[in-house]
């Protein structure tokens, strides 16, 4: 065998290795993270949004973990969407991913970071929101396609947050 031809068996048996590895890996992140609820349904017929832009879903990850990326549930996987926020909570309609619907009462901050789970951006390019599924509260980052578009959105959400928790301090059984 010649020079050129074991490199190329070698390099091809090096990168199927790490493909089997990182396949592995995946598989175990989504066996440890079985205990994660199901997602909330999407409301069939959610309204007008009071704020809307396309973008890019980077990822859902452990809050204040920006590396450890949600896997189940299609959670960890970065698609181009859609988000739209309405009066009872966020809408991230995914292409090739199911849609993700976050409630208002789930939501309870949102910020702008330069980077998660492997996307990194200029200054306060992501818009993170911080939600509650079931036990677990996670980190979820959307990239708006055009910067104007972000300002809007980080607005909409504080509002949305800041009027959940004023109805949910006036319900008489949230027990406050």
């Amino acid at each position: 065998m010649d020079t050129q031809m074991l490199t190329l068996v070698s390099t091809v048996a090096i990168i199927a290795a790490v493909l089997v590895m990182i396949g592995f890996g995946w598989r175990n992140r989504l066996r440890r993270q079985a205990d994660v609820a199901p997602l909330p349904e999407v409301p069939m017929e959610p309204g007008v949004p009071g704020a809307r832009a396309e973008g890019q879903y980077v990822a859902s990850t452990t809050a204040g973990d920006w590396l450890d990326r949600i896997a189940v549930h299609s959670l960890g996987i970065r698609t181009n969407a859609v988000l739209s926020v309405y009066p009872h909570g966020v809408l991230l309609d995914r292409a090739g991913a199911p849609a993700v619907y976050i409630p208002a009462e789930r939501l309870s901050a949102v910020r702008q970071e330069s980077g998660m789970a492997g996307k990194f951006v200029e200054k306060d390019g992501l818009l993170v929101m911080t939600w509650d599924l079931g036990t677990h509260t996670l980190d979820t980052g959307f990239r708006t396609r055009r910067a104007a578009d972000k300002d809007a959105l980080y607005d909409s959400l504080q509002q949305l947050i800041a009027a959940a928790s004023q109805e949910h301090s006036q319900d008489p059984q949230s027990g406050k």
